[in-house]
């Protein structure tokens, strides 16, 4: 049963779900390809599935900031109050850290991933993947610096590159979600919905608590035609997290291809009041208003 999102369900008549029919076969293909499109371009999210937002509250942080008082000699301190750092956007901070953990340890291969990290974030690619490189020389196992590599090539276009390391990371038993969430996204670019379906669930089972997995299942249930379930993934994303613009975009296709435009509309409208360069929701919300504009009696 799908959650509940405050946009009740009435379902069309059987002679009203005909006449819509043209109208949602219409709409599916263009308004799928783009979610399919906001999808991929909107996962870099995915790189912490489920922040836990405590690790870099001001209170953890002089905690932290304690334990190095008293130890400043001990590079894992460092390492952990950078996460902490990185987790409260205070990036500078996080890669002096990162930076003085790799100084007293030149080994210290979890620093180097860490600080690859807070690169990306900040658009260093090129710094990220020689931290990554190197992290993976010192300790060849480590699957978190994997699945961080994997995303940059992923977003480089670099999918083949990309599919490798999440399949290197998956193949040492990794419990880390976004491995499969990653691989799930490179499924679905590639059309292979069964496959995509069955690492997004992977996900979901790892990080029951974060939104990105249900969208990206539900997009790949709505590719193959189960409306059903993607709308039961979408809300669930909803419930989970209602500030990301793409899961009400998700949801408003489903909406769509229903012909319940009224409904649709209004959840691209909430999509673009989270985010209003979100192009899915753009295109979904012009597409529903003039269908409801079109719909009213003169």
């Amino acid at each position: 049963m799908a959650a509940s999102t405050g946009f009740p369900i009435d379902r069309p008549s059987s002679s009203a779900a005909r006449l819509r029919r043209p109208l949602m076969a219409a709409v599916a293909a263009t308004s799928l390809a783009l979610l399919l499109t906001g999808c991929q371009s909107t996962a870099t999210s995915t790189d912490v599935l489920k922040v836990e937002r405590a690790q870099g509250s001001s209170e953890n942080i002089s905690s932290l900031s304690a334990v190095i008082a008293a130890n400043p000699q001990d590079p894992a301190a460092y390492n952990v109050r950078g996460s902490a750092y990185g987790r409260a956007g205070q990036n500078s901070r996080a890669i002096d850290d990162f930076n003085r953990a790799i100084e007293l340890n030149p080994r210290f291969y979890q620093a180097y991933a860490n600080r690859a990290l807070v690169e990306r974030s900040q658009g260093n690619q090129t710094q990220a993947a020689a931290d990554y490189n190197t992290a993976l020389q010192l300790s060849p196992n480590y699957d978190v610096a994997y699945i961080g590599r994997g995303n940059l090539y992923r977003q480089a276009g670099r999918l083949d590159d990309a599919f490798s390391d999440f399949n290197k990371a998956i193949q040492l038993d990794t419990t880390d979600p976004r491995a499969y969430h990653n691989r799930g996204l490179i499924y679905q670019a590639r059309r292979q919905h069964d496959k995509a379906i069955d690492d997004f669930s992977k996900a979901i089972s790892l990080s029951p608590n974060s939104a990105e997995p249900y969208n990206g299942r539900g997009i790949s249930y709505a590719a193959q035609g189960d409306d059903d379930n993607a709308f039961s993934d979408f809300n669930t994303a909803i419930n989970l997290d209602g500030k990301l613009a793409e899961s009400w975009a998700n949801q408003a296709l489903i909406y769509e291809r229903r012909g319940e435009m009224a409904r649709a509309a209004k959840s691209y409208s909430h999509a673009l009041k989270l985010d209003p360069n979100y192009a899915p929701a753009k295109a979904g919300l012009a597409r529903t208003r003039g269908a409801v504009n079109t719909a009213k009696p003169a």
